[in-house]
């Protein structure tokens, strides 16, 4: 035994321990680690009333590296090096006044490609889903004895019941969809009395939420997902917690999460609580003030969702060690971090540094809610924006927010003046050469947080502009998401009713459903599922609209024309967002053209003859593939 003695304030305790001491161990995190990690110091985290106030030794066959306590006596974070450790369980022996009380931690063994696991990129598209409003398939989950809030399905805030079994029991309709991977809103628990559905308040970080299902469920979803060659993404949160995280009764330091003296003029009863000003320019703003950069970086997203300090070492490593868990455990494939530009830009830089190191392959891509090109590159792995401030994000990805800006309103938009209808759209890729990885870009006309596009006020379910839209998403640079239900016509105003109206039941999702759309969709569902599959199959064996250079021509009469293209492969898509048909004479297109005499639409399978001019019906997309001169049956 490799035994290493260090005089301590601990006390661990287990069922069998004859000790006077009466204290049960209360949390251990992260539970177990993984021989052969990069990450090879972990530090594990006790927690036990008054475990920092003993005199004792402890005896460990893993070395122990470090040894830290904090004004909190209820907390000890020992450090153990597991260089050259094989995997098994090693023991741990706590001295207490001549007592021992002895535990085992395990160290797993590594699956052999964990290192180098392929990560999402733009092969792929992603479909999004709230599981709580997709599929309920255990219904005897839908409400637990440990959770506070109880399922209620009448109420658009409440929870509806959708769980991880209903997302697998429907992993063969995303699948036939032709999505490629599967991004689910946050599974971790969410113990709130109200509006925990979201799951963006997170109370344990090593805990699925039980009205979802539970640890090995969430694994069991990612080995589906690899069964049918599929990827999945979780939903990370490192900017803040929910209020009733257990640590927020307890911190381990109170520098644990920011706190102000001031409430800046707002009436909450939350002690050291004040709003964030959402302001997130301020986090590269050159000549912000520091009050500015405190409250907009510091301050709580909401009231009941306090702020963390990724500038406290012992948080960051907490969370760096988290994600590293979840990805090792569960075989995830990517990471969405939600509000990556609100944390503190050294302490996220260095997460995700830690985690690209780890996995150099992986994939991440940040919530990047702005609203300018240069301000969202700023964020992106080696933009040379942020080096000017000497400063890397080290971010694969993120989330192309002037384009969905675009979308929003270019197809309500059915004149073309200097800068509305089709300009909009392509002045957003005129910029993309401030990007360091243009294709490493997520790109979408909605998700969980915007407006439904198919709803009241944007495209009021007319299926000409879904198209339109969804055209542009799933044949542009970057990487493709799709939003739950938009490929029916799922409707819903956040504006006018709130999150959950644009978070609606998807149909079919729960038994007595009076329309499933999953296998008999309606009429009106079934004409946007059918434009949308064959549409993401046809990209799925397209690799062009994968990695092809980008060509395109500035809009005229509001119709937008492009080309993706390499030097094996061709495809032309129009997007007329005229009313009216229009005739377009080819002559201009020649440089994307490259010869070709014809091509096939692969929306409608038609012959289109490039010789001379074509005409677009009014509010129709045309995506033609030119290395493919014969109509075919099928192009997918």
């Amino acid at each position: 035994m490799n035994k290493v003695v260090q005089i301590l304030s601990v006390l661990f305790i287990i069922a069998f321990a004859k000790a006077s001491l009466a204290q049960d161990i209360q949390r251990i995190e992260p539970p177990f680690w993984w021989a052969g990690m990069e990450h090879s110091q972990v530090e594990v985290m006790f927690y036990i009333e008054n475990i920092a106030s003993y005199s004792g030794e402890i005896e460990s066959e893993l070395p122990i590296a470090k040894i830290r306590k904090t004004e909190n006596p209820n907390y000890l974070f020992i450090t153990f090096d597991t260089v050259e450790k094989k995997a098994g369980s090693y023991s741990i022996n706590f001295n207490v006044y001549d007592t021992y009380y002895v535990m085992d931690y395990e160290l797993k063994e590594r699956s052999i490609n964990s290192r180098n696991r392929k990560g999402f990129d733009s092969s792929d598209a992603i479909y999004l889903v709230m599981p709580d409003r997709f599929a309920n398939g255990d219904p005897s989950n839908d409400s637990t004895d440990d959770t506070v809030e109880k399922v209620n399905r009448d109420f658009k805030g409440g929870r509806h019941g959708g769980d991880i079994q209903g997302i697998i029991d429907h992993l063969d309709y995303i699948d036939n969809l032709g999505a490629t991977a599967l991004w689910s809103t946050p599974l971790l628990e969410d113990n709130d009395e109200k509006y925990s559905y979201h799951t963006y308040a997170q109370s344990d970080l090593y805990k699925i939420d039980p009205r979802y299902g539970s640890n090995e469920d969430y694994k069991r979803l990612g080995d589906e997902l690899h069964k049918r060659d599929m990827k999945l993404i979780m939903d990370y949160v490192t900017n803040h917690w929910g209020a009733t995280h257990w640590m927020m009764q307890d911190l381990p330091t109170q520098t644990w999460i920011h706190q102000f003296d001031d409430n800046r003029g707002k009436d909450f009863p939350v002690a050291g609580y004040a709003n964030s000003t959402y302001r997130q320019t301020t986090q590269m703003d050159p000549n912000a003030s520091q009050i500015d950069e405190t409250y907009a970086e510091k301050g709580w997203f909401v009231s009941s969702m306090p702020d963390l300090n990724q500038g406290e070492p012992l948080l960051l490593n907490y969370l760096i060690q988290n994600t590293i868990w979840w990805i090792e455990y569960a075989g995830l494939d990517g990471l969405r971090v939600d509000t990556y530009s609100y944390n503190d830009k050294k302490g996220i830089a260095a997460w995700t540094k830690a985690v690209m190191d780890e996995y150099p392959n992986f994939n991440i891509v940040g919530e990047t809610w702005l609203h300018d090109q240069s301000q969202i590159a700023y964020w992106q792995k080696d933009s040379k924006i942020a080096a000017i401030q000497d400063y890397n994000t080290y971010l694969p990805s993120v989330m192309d927010f002037t384009l969905h800006d675009a979308i929003m309103k270019a197809f309500d938009e059915d004149q073309q003046n200097w800068d509305q209808g089709m300009i909009k759209v392509y002045d957003n890729f005129v910029n993309d050469f401030l990007y360091p990885d243009i294709n490493n870009i997520l790109v979408f006309a909605g998700n969980h947080d915007t407006n439904r596009i198919n709803g009241d006020g944007l495209y009021n379910g007319d299926l000409k502009k879904y198209k339109l839209a969804m055209t542009l998403v799933l044949t542009t640079r970057g990487i493709p998401q799709l939003y739950y239900g938009d490929e029916i016509g799922m409707a819903g105003n956040r504006d006018t009713d709130g999150d959950g109206d644009i978070r609606r039941d998807f149909p079919g999702g729960w038994n007595g459903d009076e329309i499933n759309a999953f296998k008999k969709p309606t009429d009106y569902q079934k004409g946007f599922q059918d434009f949308t599959k064959r549409l993401l199959n046809y990209r799925k064996n397209k690799p062009v609209l994968h990695t092809g250079k980008l060509l395109q021509y500035v809009p005229e009469n509001n119709c937008y024309v492009y080309f993706r293209y390499n030097d094996e492969s061709r495809v032309m898509i129009i997007i007329n967002n005229n009313p009216e048909a229009i005739t377009l004479n080819l002559n201009r297109f020649k440089e994307g053209i490259d010869g070709k005499e014809n091509g096939i639409d692969v929306l409608t399978n038609q012959k289109i003859n490039l010789s001379d001019s074509v005409k677009v019906p009014g509010k129709t997309s045309m995506v033609i593939d030119l290395d493919n001169q014969k109509r075919k049956e099928r192009f997918f």
